[in-house]
């Protein structure tokens, strides 16, 4: 089985590589990562045609976007990157928690500002709303983001996490090349909430994050092994009775991979690039063996009778995604 990204295109024009890469996990929330790795993770990245990062101004508070700054330089290969990055969730002094989001216009202003300043960059692909402020019209925040593009900062724009509301106003502010959200096997909430339909309806793609449920669709996750900061430790899926149920719903992802003799990880990407030309997944990986193997999973076609085996897990998943959920769909 080769390695190597394949291209999908994304809303209004933007074609990217797929998978992508997620850079989250090299500067947070899955405990400590190291420099070197990461590095050597994104020069591996390039040479299989995993070109379409993405980050997070609240990735480590900066220090993710400023990582991949450091790439830039040293390597002298910005072109050959589709960046991505956010704004909008404002961190409080704590090492874990999210306390607030934002999308005043000065602020979506500012936010814009200091990603490029921290990137090294003159512009920024891909720009998301984070999550959407409940505080502040969409019209407001997309109008300011709009700004950006016809001042060259940024390409296209993008949200996260929003519902099919949100997205119909934003998109008539201006066109949304892609919503980034949860999807996967075991988290299929766009689905029923009716963003899925909602992006195909108004052509703008699909950019599904923990593509491999945080790790546990590998079959190889445990509890035990994870760093004290680890965000799953507290995560509701990843705990007590819930995460008993979730190992057995792994079963099938498991026995499905391993009758076709790939990697569960592979399977779980291939049934995501399954549901559709307009969805790309962005796994995080900080292991060139892993970012390897989730870049192989565009040789897998499922069959019908595969897909069908996988299908019920997604209602069978035990815990929310998030401890709090209050940010997610509107």
């Amino acid at each position: 089985m080769t390695a190597h990204s394949a291209t999908r295109a994304l809303g209004d024009g933007l074609v990217v590589s797929s998978p992508g890469l997620g850079c989250m996990g090299m500067s947070d929330f899955y405990g400590h990562s190291d420099e070197a790795e990461s590095m050597a993770v994104l020069d591996r990245a390039v040479d299989l045609g995993t070109t379409f990062w993405d980050s997070s101004d609240m990735y480590g508070r900066g220090s993710n976007e400023a990582l991949l700054s450091r790439w830039f330089v040293t390597r002298n290969r910005r072109d050959e990157i589709t960046l991505a990055t956010k704004f909008g969730i404002v961190r409080g002094p704590d090492a874990m928690p999210v306390h607030t989001v934002c999308g005043r216009p000065d602020y979506v202003k500012a936010a814009c500002h200091y990603s490029l300043a921290r990137l090294g960059v003159d512009h920024i692909d891909l720009y998301y709303q984070h999550r959407v402020d409940p505080e502040v019209p969409i019209e407001d925040t997309v109008g300011a983001m709009a700004e950006l593009v016809a001042e060259g900062k940024v390409r296209h724009l993008g949200l996260s996490e929003a519902g099919p509301d949100t997205i119909r106003r934003a998109h008539a502010v201006h066109p949304i090349a892609a919503l980034e959200s949860e999807w996967s096997i075991w988290t299929r909430d766009i689905e029923a909430t009716g963003s899925v339909a909602a992006c195909r309806e108004l052509g703008i793609g699909l950019v599904a994050y923990s593509p491999l449920g945080r790790g546990f669709l590998t079959g190889k996750l445990v509890q035990e092994d994870l760093s004290p900061i680890d965000f799953r430790r507290r995560a509701p899926r990843f705990v007590g009775d819930a995460m008993e149920n979730n190992r057995h719903l792994i079963d099938t992802v498991v026995a499905v991979a391993r009758r076709r003799g790939v990697e569960p990880a592979q399977l779980a990407l291939a049934w995501l690039l399954a549901q559709g030309e307009d969805v790309v997944p962005i796994p995080g990986t900080r292991r060139v063996a892993y970012l390897e193997q989730n870049s192989a999973a565009n040789d897998i076609v499922l069959t019908e009778d595969e897909l069908a085996e996988l299908e019920h897990i997604g209602g069978r998943v035990k815990g929310d995604r998030y401890p709090d959920m209050s940010l997610i769909g509107r």
